[in-house]
């Protein structure tokens, strides 16, 4: 509840700040600039180190990518059905695969299952989402970001490597057996704690309430796909091979999570349809705290 309270609390500080004439009219795109130069890089390169895996945990590994090609196949077949522009289809296929797995996510589990639950909802937060961020997320970027109908594959795979998360992924994977200094380590601490307050705050400058009946439509499909139907559909794959158990459990919760708010600040700086991004990440949040109590009680 604490967490959700500091959400709302920066979204309702993003929107308020909107109305002041000293605050320009880029300083959205500002603090997501900050946010993609500095703070999720700093996240990475603190989070990726410290990956564990056994065979007893491929469930929460493996689920995460699992649902993001459910999800991003859903999204993609919708897109050609519905005539989506592309910027409304990358911004779905980044924002609706990818979950809010780890400020909230673990907070969530915490509430549902107790503190003992937390290793798997770090490890689906850490092999799952934020991995999928950095890979998946680079790729639907460079391919949908780049303004073009038609991208090159020399184009894309320039953006992707060019990409600064990206870049600090391969650097934490490369540096993984070398400890950081204790300062530095500080430093990254810092940086990466700015992450959720720059994006959120970001998030409420541009989020618009009032939408047109397109986005109103876009909107809801991509959050009943995200809240409702992925959870659902990893609940009932998990039934059907006879899975069960905790793990099981946190892993379909972490599924429903909202959008990630780190996303929603990379598709908001590419283009990828901002209102949009904003709307899925604020709303998504807020709807979040009515469908994850119900998902909870399926489980």
């Amino acid at each position: 509840m604490q967490n959700f309270v500091i959400i709302l609390t920066l979204l309702i500080i993003g929107m308020g700040i909107k109305g002041l004439a000293i605050f320009p009219k880029e300083t959205g795109n500002v603090l997501n600039l900050i946010v993609i130069y500095i703070s999720l890089p700093a996240l990475i390169l603190i989070k990726i180190p410290q990956l564990t895996i056994s065979r007893e945990l491929l469930v929460p590994t493996i689920m995460p990518w699992g649902m993001l090609i459910f999800s991003a196949t859903l999204v993609f077949a919708l897109s050609k059905f519905l005539k989506w522009d592309r910027a409304t289809t990358g911004c779905l296929l980044l924002l609706v695969p990818l979950g809010n797995t780890s400020f909230l996510g673990i907070p969530m589990t915490r509430a549902f299952f107790g503190e003992q639950a937390t290793p798997y909802a770090l490890l689906y937060d850490q092999l799952g989402s934020f991995l999928a961020l950095a890979t998946y997320g680079s790729l639907i970027l460079a391919f949908y970001g780049t303004g073009e109908s038609k991208p090159t594959a020399k184009k894309v795979a320039k953006k992707i490597i060019t990409f600064p998360p990206f870049i600090a992924l391969i650097l934490a994977f490369v540096l993984k057996a070398f400890p950081f200094p204790p300062i530095a380590l500080n430093l990254l601490d810092i940086l990466a704690a700015t992450l959720i307050p720059l994006v959120m705050i970001a998030v409420g400058y541009q989020l618009q309430l009032k939408m047109d009946k397109a986005l109103r439509s876009q909107l809801s499909i991509g959050l009943v796909i995200k809240l409702i139907i992925a959870p659902l559909a990893a609940l009932l794959f998990t039934r059907l091979i006879g899975l069960n158990g905790e793990l099981v459990q946190v892993s379909i919760l972490e599924a429903g999570m909202p959008p990630m708010v780190s996303a929603g600040a990379l598709a908001i700086l590419d283009d990828l349809s901002p209102p949009l991004a904003a709307a899925l990440v604020g709303i998504g949040i807020v709807i979040s705290f009515l469908t994850l109590p119900i998902l909870y009680q399926l489980l």
